[in-house]
């Protein structure tokens, strides 16, 4: 009789990417305005010295926000990080005002967020070219080149 070979239930990284997913709350459109787009990269930018998550590269669309993340030895937990970014992000955009916001509309994010660890330079490669190209599928231009709300922060290398 053969015992079968039990799956890991961790996968060790050492320093993982996270690809992070996060969508506003009842999918509103409102993150795809010059200003918004500021304080999200803004509070990206600053997640390195405060948090101790490197980010690299991101794509900012009218209702979610996709972006590539590793953390340092003493960074906060992914949860932690992510949280407090949806909570700056939050202040800062409701302050600006939408042209559609009503008093209902003052929570910014959906509660939780997707990630996934990434396990190859083919999987971070793979993986932003199908991110960079959302513009392009949803129609918003007609090359991703053409999108302004995507970048990099930091280079991110497995």
């Amino acid at each position: 009789m053969h015992k079968h070979v039990r799956r890991l239930g961790r996968i060790w990284i050492d320093s993982p990417i996270y690809f992070i997913t996060t969508c506003t709350n009842n999918r509103r459109q409102v993150l795809a305005r010059d200003e918004v787009a500021k304080v999200l990269v803004d509070e990206l930018r600053v997640g390195h010295g405060q948090h101790g998550w490197a980010v690299g590269r991101y794509v900012i669309m009218p209702d979610h926000v996709h972006f590539f993340c590793r953390p340092e030895r003493d960074g906060k937990k992914l949860s932690e990080f992510v949280g407090f970014w949806k909570s700056y992000t939050s202040r800062r955009i409701n302050a600006l005002g939408s042209p559609r916001s009503t008093p209902a509309d003052t929570t910014l994010w959906q509660r939780e967020f997707f990630d996934h660890i990434l396990r190859s330079d083919e999987s971070y490669s793979q993986k932003w070219n199908y991110v960079r190209d959302n513009p392009v599928r949803a129609g918003l231009v007609r090359s991703a080149d053409a999108w302004k709300y995507a970048g990099e922060i930091e280079t991110l290398t497995l």
